[in-house]
């Protein structure tokens, strides 16, 4: 029926709408339970306001709170709610723009000469819940380009109209919610009133459009809740966080430093964080070598032209180092390891017989940050990329996607992650993308593919893709809840075109390869980050820096720790002794407080009799042991990676 439209629910029901029915009208035809906690809908990919009419046909999801789809509506309509007090609280003031952010949302406002400082912040958030207690709702109203410049022309508001001068007539919309209207592309919550708590969690200063060279705003962030209870279990989620922060625990721990005479967001690891990183890169290099890749290694430096190629330059340039001039040559600090790769691969003609070929380098590449977006080893401006480029036949494809999946999940799996995916396809903005439209359309349906015959659990976010592919973006969740953008592996059927690939088939012609880019860690930097917050720096044996600490309960116990010490690290484990002149009581303090997994207590006893008292770290006491029964079981879960029980 040409009035009917067919409404695909995400458990694969169909059912029949009039065409211009609401998304809340659909969830009130589902439950009126579902209706009443309703924020929005994704029809297809798109997030959609409940009252929007729905006139095609397509797959639809009723948005709650405890989705992400429905967290970023809450969150776009809390910063409206936001502005609407500084509006009412601070009648001068400029808006930039509130988007929502992966945990809550922030707007960039122009105070003009009024400061604000932390003080304030409590009296906007009590003018926040004071205005969504009015359960205004959130009308959204189509407006022409030249109504909407007339209408922030007349508030002298120079960012407003700078946004709008950008967006095309007859596409331009505005939000009201009680006496605040914004520029406003959508989806709101239904009414303010849904709102119940909120925290203002910082200020900062941010530049127009991220151009230094504009006007600074004042960027305030915030987060809220449908439930004042999920408030309070947020909070105590950042204290806990506070706790866990790698650049507090990497500091006490001594696993890296940040030198100013070094430079900003250039980590050093220090010894401890060095054994770490080397235990990471081991079991890594171990499982790749299962898997026949080939380990390379390339410079620091490249040509321009090498990155102009690859289109890196171009799209990239912003967050890159300015080039260096070398006699006639100009040359870049390398921001990213897949151009050498492909160079290296273009080094011989290669047979269908020699794919899939796969190169795999810890390769450290830079990125120019913004100084004041720089964050320990989390945030950085100079990393190692457990980079790897498979090039294989298009009939191959798959099979080495799966392989990717499989060592990705497993290396997010010893780590007791548990694991989101994200398939990140591109959206309408062609200009953000290289290569031909028929080559990405193949490559996110071969993506699909795959996710759905591994039966994996994924979304679909558009505009996430890289400029040369679609890709699968692995989501971690830590200890505590977090999440973590971390491994991926993309698609590419544009750099083979751009760097002159090619294989010898078995018909003896030339043909594309494929190119599959794929690194599980990410960033070494970052990926150790979140291990020390993931872990609290209480890390697994197998990763401890000081795997047992020997403690002497006198000197004339130094010979027999030591005694063990050496046997132990005929066993491959990491080991010290604590011979300090100090009570044993504050050696097993000192211990704790450096989080070394296994403590060994002895003393004449343990001597005579072959046997380690043992502690284990958080846990106390746990026995005494014979040596040699110790040295089996420590081995073993070390061996085996296991994780810390407690």
């Amino acid at each position: 029926m040409a009035d009917q439209i067919t409404i695909t629910l995400p458990d694969g029901t169909q059912k029949q709408y009039p065409k211009g029915i609401t998304g809340r009208e659909i969830s009130e035809s589902i439950s009126m339970g579902l209706a009443r906690e309703a924020l929005s809908i994704t029809l297809d990919d798109e997030i959609l306001d409940l009252d929007r009419p729905i006139e095609e046909s397509g797959n639809i999801t009723i948005n709650t709170w405890d989705s992400e789809d429905g967290q970023y509506t809450f969150w776009h309509s809390s910063a409206h709610l936001l502005a609407e007090a500084i509006q009412e609280l601070y009648p001068n003031t400029k808006f930039g723009i509130g988007p929502p952010v992966e945990n809550g949302f922030y707007y960039d406002i122009d105070f003009g000469d009024q400061t604000i400082g932390q003080d304030d912040l409590d009296e906007i958030e009590d003018m926040m819940i004071e205005l969504a207690r009015k359960k205004s709702e959130f009308n959204r109203r189509k407006v022409s380009k030249q109504e909407a410049l007339n209408f922030y022309k007349e508030q002298d508001n120079e960012y407003k109209v700078d946004l709008i001068e950008d967006l095309e007539d007859g596409e331009i919309t505005f939000y009201t919610q009680g006496e605040f209207t914004d520029l406003c592309r959508g989806p709101h919550i239904p009414n303010t009133g849904r709102i119940k708590a909120v925290k203002l969690t910082g200020l900062a200063g941010a530049y127009w459009r991220g151009d230094n060279e504009s006007e600074q705003l004042t960027r305030i962030y915030g987060i809220s809740f449908p439930k004042q209870k999920l408030l309070k279990k947020y909070l105590k989620r950042v204290e806990e966080a506070k706790k866990r922060d790698h650049k507090k625990l990497g500091k006490e721990l001594e696993l890296y430093m940040i030198d100013s005479m070094i430079g900003q967001g250039l980590p050093v690891w220090l010894p401890n964080g060095t054994v770490i990183r080397r235990e990471l890169e081991a079991f890594l290099r171990e499982e790749q070598k299962k898997r026949g890749y080939k380990e390379v290694i390339t410079p620091h430096i490249g040509n321009l032209e090498l990155y102009r190629t690859s289109g890196h330059y171009p799209y990239y340039r912003e967050s890159q180092y300015n080039p260096i001039q070398v006699e006639d040559e100009e040359y870049l600090l390398k921001p990213m390891n897949c151009p050498h790769h492909h160079r290296i691969y273009s080094n011989k003609m290669h047979s269908y017989r020699d794919l899939p070929l796969r190169l795999a380098e810890f390769g450290n590449v830079y990125r120019f940050e913004q100084s004041g977006e720089l964050s320990g080893m989390s945030r950085v401006r100079g990393f190692t990329q457990d980079d790897a480029h498979i090039y294989c036949t298009h009939d191959q494809l798959k099979d080495e996607i799966k392989n990717c999946l499989e060592l990705t999940e497993l290396v997010f799996g010893i780590f007791d992650m548990p694991v989101d995916i994200r398939l990140s396809f591109r959206d309408d903005n062609e200009e953000k993308y290289g290569g031909k439209t028929e080559f990405w359309d193949r490559a996110e349906q071969e993506i699909r593919e795959v996710a759905d015959e591994e039966e994996l659990d994924y979304t679909i976010g558009r505009g996430e893709a890289s400029f040369y592919g679609p890709k699968i973006d692995f989501i971690i969740r830590d200890a505590i809840g977090r999440k973590w953008q971390l491994g991926t592996i993309q698609v590419d059927y544009v750099m083979p075109e751009r760097f002159d690939l090619n294989y010898v088939g078995s018909d003896n012609q030339k043909h594309r390869p494929v190119i599959i880019h794929r690194a599980p860690f990410g960033s070494m930097e970052r990926f150790t980050s979140i291990l020390i917050e993931h872990f609290a720096g209480d890390f697994p044996v197998w990763l401890a820096p000081t795997q047992v600490e020997i403690i002497p309960v006198s000197d004339d116990s130094n010979n027999y720790a030591y005694k063990c010490a050496s046997t132990l690290a005929e066993n491959d484990v990491r080991v010290e002794v604590d011979d300090r002149s100090e009570k044993v009581g504050g050696k097993i303090r000192d211990a704790e407080t450096s989080k070394i997994p296994y403590m060994l207590i002895v003393g004449s006893d343990e001597e005579s009799e072959g046997t380690v008292s043992v502690r284990r770290h958080k846990e106390g006491d746990i026995g005494t042991f014979d040596f040699s029964d110790f040295i089996s079981n420590l081995t073993d879960e070390i061996k085996n990676k296991e994780l810390p029980q407690h």
